[in-house]
């Protein structure tokens, strides 16, 4: 179970620093309160039953009340976060002057991503909220307050328009999600429907309309998206070369990853390290 606000507390702030294999067992709610994070470093996944995302280092990500959820790693990079969590009245001001829609809409995207400039200053802003409430004064929730709202109109105004989130047609059955949980840390080893059959006690061809039916897409379409997204992270994050990608996502060359690439995307794989390394300066 999520661990809550502490009584008689409108907002918690921590720092965390979890393991790169730490995989939450299993799904779970918050409760009463809403969620925002920065992540200092590592690479998360999020499936709920109604979408996956994934954010990075220097990424925000949001989560409101009663979404059950589930985390895992996707790298071998210890997850090293902090972690605000809030109550609605004590934000209850600030949505009073955006509007309900705009702030359900802002907690709807889940992830947000930024240039570098725009990090450095986020993340400044999350350390000194954290110093603030380290405070033993008894009016720092007051000044916590208007930081949290400089927080979100930043992350509002300064957002580089990219997500990577992806709605379910319907609700995803347990099965779906354990497979996109798999999928997700085994996808450069491109793992077969008749394999994900087996592990989830289905027959392959139940489970070839169960995933179309759920996701809008047949299994080996999913699992080319997933692919291709892996290989956005690494051409954005590292100088590694196309070659080099396709191999570690799982394709036997960087032509095959190329063409899928602009297919999918359409770009080539340079082109997009071009187009988007320009944004994260």
């Amino acid at each position: 179970m999520a661990i809550p606000i502490p009584e008689n507390q409108h907002i918690c702030i921590s720092k965390r620093l979890i393991s790169a294999d730490y995989c939450m067992p299993s799904m779970q709610i918050i409760p009463d309160y809403y969620n925002i994070g920065y992540t200092i470093s590592g690479d998360r996944f999020t499936v709920t039953p109604i979408e996956t995302y994934s954010y990075h280092s220097g990424d925000v990500s949001l989560l409101p009340p009663l979404v059950y959820h589930r985390t895992f790693s996707l790298s071998n990079t210890p997850y090293e976060s902090i972690l605000i969590k809030f109550t609605f009245d004590f934000v209850r001001p600030f949505i009073d002057i955006i509007g309900k829609d705009r702030f359900k809409e802002f907690y709807n995207s889940r992830t947000f991503s930024f240039n570098n400039r725009t990090k450095e200053k986020i993340r400044n802003i999350f350390e000194d909220m954290l110093l603030e409430y380290n405070k033993n004064t008894y009016y720092k929730e007051l000044i916590l307050q208007g930081m949290l709202f400089r927080l979100f109109t930043v992350v509002m105004e300064e957002q580089i328009s990219k997500n990577n989130l992806h709605k379910a047609i319907m609700p995803l059955t347990e099965e779906i999600i354990e497979i996109i949980c798999y999928i997700e840390t085994h996808y450069c080893e491109s793992p077969t429907l008749s394999q994900m059959a087996q592990k989830v006690n289905l027959s392959e061809g139940y489970l070839s309309k169960l995933f179309s039916k759920q996701l809008g897409m047949s299994y080996s379409e999913y699992i080319g998206n997933v692919k291709i997204e892996h290989a956005q992270t690494l051409l954005l994050k590292t100088n590694k070369s196309i070659m080099e990608i396709a191999l570690e996502i799982g394709y036997c060359n960087g032509d095959y990853l190329s063409a899928k690439f602009k297919k999918i995307t359409g770009m080539t794989p340079i082109e997009f390290r071009k187009h988007y390394k320009i944004g994260l300066i």
